[in-house]
Parts: C-alpha cells; sequence; structure tokens
C-alpha cells in the first residue's frame, strides 16, 4: 500500500527561503521578528464580522464537520472561523492569524459543490495556513520579505518576478493540500473548473484530458501573475497526486521556463553568474585559449577565479535550459575571449564558432564576428570554409 501524500514544500519554496537566509541574513532576521500586532487582529476580525456572515456550528454544522476532517488530515491544529461573502463569484479566501485561520467562502459554493468537492476547497485555504506555519514559519517570513519589497514602487524586477513565482508555486502547494483534503486529485480538478466557470456540474477527466491537448499544442510556461492557468493547475495536481517521476522538473519548466534576461528572478540571477562561470571554464578548455591572457580575461568577469572551474556541459546549454537572451549573452562572452590572442587568432575563432554550432547558434555567431568583432568578408569565409568542411565530413 502505498504511503500517504505527504504536503512538504515545493522546491523553489526552500530554494527562495535559503537564498533569503544566505544572502539577506539581516532582512532575514528583521522579518521573522515581525509579529501581529493584538491592534490588528482584532481589526480583520472585526471587518471580517462586518462584510460577511459567520457560519457558527449550529447554523451550518455540515460545512463545519468537514472542515474538522480536513484539518485532521491536513495535520492541522488551528480554530478555524468560517464566513460567507455576499460576492457572487465562486471561490474561497483565508485570512491567517497565529493559531487561527479565517475561511471566506464566496458565491455558491456550498449550493454548487458537492461534500467531497467542497473537502477539497476548505484543503486548498487551509493548506495555505499550513504552509505558513511549517519549518518554523520560514514560508511565511519569506512571503513577508516579497510583500515588503513589492510595496516599494522601485522594487527590482528580479524581486517582482520571485514574488511573482512564489505566488505560482504556493498555489500548486495549496491544490496538493486540496487533493490531501478530498483524498483524491479529482475533486481538487473539479473545484478548479466549477470556480472557474461557475458551473454546477463539470467532469474533471475529460478537463484534464483538455489541458493535455494544450500541452501537447502549447507547452510554454505559466503567463500567471498570482496564480497558474487553471490547465496547469489540474495537470500539475494530477501529476503529484499519481507521483508521476518527473513532476518537479515538469513545475520548473511549466511555472518558470527556461533561464531568460527578460525575467530574471532572485534564483535566476545566482543560477545565471554560475552558469557565466562554468561557460567560461567550457571556452577555457580550448587549446586555443589554454593561455594566460584567457585567464587574464576570466579573472575581468571574476575576480575569485581559480582556474579549476567545473565546465558547463550541453545539457546546461539546452533550449529548454536557457532562451535566444541568454544564448545572446554567451555569444558575447564567447566573443571576449575569441579576440584577446592576436597570435591564436584564427584558432580560437574556429573553436568558439565549432562551440557555437555545437549549441545551435551557428548563424547567430557568425553575424556578430561580422557585426561587432568588426570581421572582414575573407576571413569571415575563410571560417565558414573550414566548419561546412568539418560538418560535411
Amino acid at each position: 500500500m502505498a504511503a500517504p501524500h505527504a504536503l512538504a514544500p515545493l522546491p523553489y519554496h526552500q530554494a527562495l527561503v535559503a537564498h533569503f537566509k544566505r544572502a539577506e541574513p539581516e532582512v532575514w532576521a528583521w522579518a521573522s521578528s515581525l509579529s501581529v500586532q493584538t491592534q490588528h487582529a482584532q481589526e480583520l476580525r472585526t471587518e471580517l464580522l462586518r462584510k460577511t456572515y459567520r457560519l457558527t456550528p449550529a447554523s451550518h454544522p455540515q460545512v463545519h464537520a468537514l472542515c474538522g476532517e480536513v484539518l485532521a488530515r491536513l495535520g492541522i491544529e488551528a480554530n478555524v472561523t468560517l464566513y460567507q461573502a455576499g460576492d457572487g463569484a465562486m471561490g474561497a479566501s483565508l485570512w491567517s492569524l497565529p493559531g487561527e485561520a479565517h475561511v471566506v467562502l464566496a458565491g455558491a459554493v456550498l449550493e454548487r459543490l458537492d461534500e467531497i468537492e467542497l473537502s477539497a476547497l476548505l484543503g486548498h485555504e487551509l493548506a495555505h495556513y499550513k504552509l505558513w506555519t511549517l519549518d518554523g514559519g520560514d514560508y511565511h517570513t519569506a512571503q513577508r520579505i516579497l510583500d515588503h519589497c513589492m510595496a516599494d514602487p522601485q522594487a527590482a524586477s528580479s524581486h517582482a518576478e520571485s514574488a511573482r513565482r512564489y505566488s505560482l508555486h504556493t498555489e500548486i502547494f495549496a491544490d496538493r493540500g486540496a487533493a490531501v483534503a478530498a483524498q483524491a486529485a479529482l475533486p481538487a480538478v473539479a473545484i478548479l473548473v466549477k470556480v472557474h466557470t461557475g458551473l454546477g456540474n463539470v467532469d474533471p477527466t475529460a478537463y484534464l484530458g483538455q489541458a493535455e491537448e494544450v500541452e501537447r499544442d502549447d507547452p510554454r510556461h505559466s503567463r500567471g501573475e498570482t496564480h497558474p492557468e487553471a490547465y496547469l493547475r489540474a495537470q500539475a495536481v494530477d501529476r503529484w497526486w499519481r507521483r508521476a517521476a518527473d513532476t518537479d522538473s515538469w513545475l520548473r519548466r511549466r511555472l518558470q521556463g527556461p533561464l531568460s534576461f527578460d525575467r530574471l528572478d532572485l534564483l535566476d540571477q545566482v543560477e545565471l553568474r554560475a552558469l557565466t562561470r562554468r561557460f567560461i571554464a567550457r571556452l577555457l578548455a580550448m587549446p586555443a585559449l589554454n593561455s594566460e591572457a584567457a585567464q587574464q580575461q576570466a579573472r575581468g568577469y571574476f575576480p575569485d577565479w581559480s582556474g579549476e572551474e567545473p565546465a558547463a556541459d550541453d545539457e546546461a546549454l539546452a533550449p529548454d535550459r536557457i532562451d535566444d537572451s541568454v544564448y545572446g549573452y554567451l555569444r558575447s562572452v564567447m566573443l571576449d575571449f575569441a579576440l584577446i590572442d592576436a597570435d591564436q587568432r584564427e584558432a580560437t575563432l574556429l573553436e568558439t564558432a565549432r562551440l557555437a554550432a555545437r549549441i545551435g547558434g551557428r548563424a547567430e555567431f557568425l553575424a556578430a564576428l561580422k557585426r561587432d568583432a568588426g570581421l572582414g568578408k575573407r576571413e569571415l569565409d575563410k571560417l565558414v570554409r573550414r566548419l561546412d568542411q568539418e560538418s560535411a565530413a
């Protein structure tokens, strides 16, 4: 018998928390020390009472009984208060206080969701509460840091992208909570469709088939700002529930996409720096670049260059790992090294052009040699002939 599905922070959550602790220890210490003021907590409770209808155990025993079961399945110890909002759109939201979870239902969820689906909806919202309490509240602390960054109108784009991705992964975590609460993935998919469409009757299996069609026709990464697209969320929770071996790598492709200059987050900045080091190490492994001039050029990029750095392999340079903007950047790095030694110019140009061809950027590299390095027609034609001869051999 398979072990129960355990809710755990996603790799992105864990990586960003580790980054903040390592790179911003003072900020982390400050954010960790923040606490909810008594006055703020009371104001929140009063505001909820002012704008909603409180669902008491006496007035709505069924939903409270379901909520108790969900708390047990998610392993949460908290006082939960349920409310019904006046908004007509179906959905739910969570307001979290220490030891308290306030769940606000919206629209006709009590009428249009069956018991299992309602358990899934409650599980989704309460999973947010669970995430904020895991590992001593680390994931809530990371969210606080991101929230404070985004409150600044001049927030760096890397912080904005980190906040976006953190939100996307948090929703995936909450969808897993929905599946655990319902003890199946299909109810979690069903509530996604019902909330998205407002329909009272949907076929989650058919929707998963629809999502697979999108996957085949348009396998791009999420463009969502706070929530991934519903079809991606449906696939994600289904894959996790089936324990698909490639779930983490699939999520990385679908929520983050390849490394790109256009959307670097804080973790991408670290990754790009590491990739640059490994790429330079690969360049310096070329016989024509086995020189002190090349080592000096590397130290211009990285003053702590050791000369014994691991080199980037083809997998690290594959199209599913980096996009055209990063390829363009790496071509510029190649140009820097290809032209540093006049005595080795011909050999260096040939070896760097070979690498460009190997990673799928021959034409672009040759164009850069002409445009940016001022390579003449005779020299360029000679280089092209050598490359053509090698590829034909």
